[in-house]
């Protein structure tokens, strides 16, 4: 909205400081961390009045029970906070003229909508088992699809797959793109929503995934800055920093509260909503191996279950005592906030290693 005013420079010179990127990125920033602010308690209060509490006790995990016992009167679902703070910090800053904007506020509610409705059910019974497994794939399935064709079909839009270090694509996908999309948004949203475990795990790791993307989408927005990288450039992507400037900051607002001694977890409402923008911005600016770099905390932790899987069910042996590969670590006796506080130096590292990759062509 406050984009629109920049063609009142003539009356201020102030107003044409809404024209440029930067400019709205760092007050949709800190829109969204002071609206976290004054939202968080009134959303933990209401949590708490529709007792929308955290049910810790999960079926072949007793031996975190104990771990767990202290957050069995935390409110769940607090993901809600940081949508809407995101939602409304991009109807304030963003291009709303822009289609990048519209595509991952769609993104991220959509994604949201289905962790919400997740949660919902599990509050309903009781327990720890909100929609199937099946269930939840298949609204992932829809809304990665969707965004998968929309793309295809747009023959400006680059389909093609780039790796760190080349200057070309390394495939050109053609009709395999939107089964590769699919991929990304599905993988994504659930290696988020598996590394969120442990107080302010999962939200600190975002913090650092956004921050690079946030660098990396102005970048690709920019075609000089582009061409000096060997990038490739995707137009009008640079309002794409905008978004992930609000994330950044709804995500350091939702960290105040969720730090730890949690006061609210975010839920499948907040971790498939953030898995599910992280992997729409990777799409859109073509960045999807990079992902893998600066998103390598939530690769690891998705990749943990499946090798635990695969071992069991091949050889009757586990890897790890317990996946994702945070309880491992737990049940080896390091501390909550230790695990968590050492992952996120391994995010901010891998961040900045994903980063220096856009230099080395």
């Amino acid at each position: 909205m406050l984009y629109f005013l920049h063609p009142l420079k003539d009356v201020s010179i102030f107003f044409n400081l809404f024209r440029y990127i930067t400019f709205r990125a760092a007050g949709a920033s800190i829109t969204a961390f002071l609206l976290c602010l004054l939202l968080g308690p009134m959303m933990i209060r209401w949590l708490k009045q529709v007792n929308a509490l955290t049910h810790n006790k999960r079926e072949y995990a007793e031996s975190l029970h104990a771990l767990y016992e202290h957050k069995n009167d935390v409110p769940t679902m607090g993901g809600i906070l940081m949508v809407v703070a995101v939602m409304m910090t991009m109807l304030l800053w963003a291009d709303l003229t822009n289609r990048f904007s519209w595509i991952l506020m769609i993104a991220i509610t959509g994604f949201g909508a289905l962790g919400f409705l997740d949660d919902w059910i599990k509050l309903q019974s009781r327990s720890s088992r909100g929609l199937s497994s099946l269930t939840k794939l298949c609204g992932q399935l829809v809304m990665a699809i969707a965004l998968g064709v929309y793309l295809y079909l747009d023959p400006q839009f680059d389909h093609g797959f780039y790796l760190p270090f080349l200057k070309r694509p390394a495939l050109e996908f053609s009709a395999f793109f939107i089964p590769f999309v699919v991929l990304v948004l599905v993988g994504s949203s659930n290696a988020l929503n598996l590394t969120d475990g442990l107080d302010g795990l999962a939200v600190g790791c975002t913090l650092f995934t956004v921050g690079s993307f946030a660098i990396i989408s102005y970048l690709v927005g920019r075609i000089d800055y582009a061409a000096y990288l060997s990038i490739p450039h995707v137009r009008d992507s640079g309002e794409i920093t905008v978004f992930c400037s609000a994330l950044v900051g709804a995500s350091a607002g939702f960290l105040w509260f969720n730090s730890y001694p949690a006061e609210v977890m975010m839920g499948d409402t907040g971790s498939l909503a953030l898995g599910g923008a992280i992997g729409t911005v990777a799409v859109l600016t073509k960045k999807e191996a990079v992902l893998l770099i600066v998103g390598g905390v939530f690769a690891w932790e998705a990749l943990s279950v499946i090798l635990q899987v695969a071992s069991f069910k091949l050889f009757r042996k586990r890897i790890f005592l317990m996946s994702p590969f945070h309880h491992h670590l737990q049940l080896k006796g390091w501390p909550e906030s230790k695990v968590t506080i050492r992952l996120w130096i391994i995010s901010l590292i891998l961040a900045v290693i994903g980063l220096s990759t856009l230099k080395v062509r």
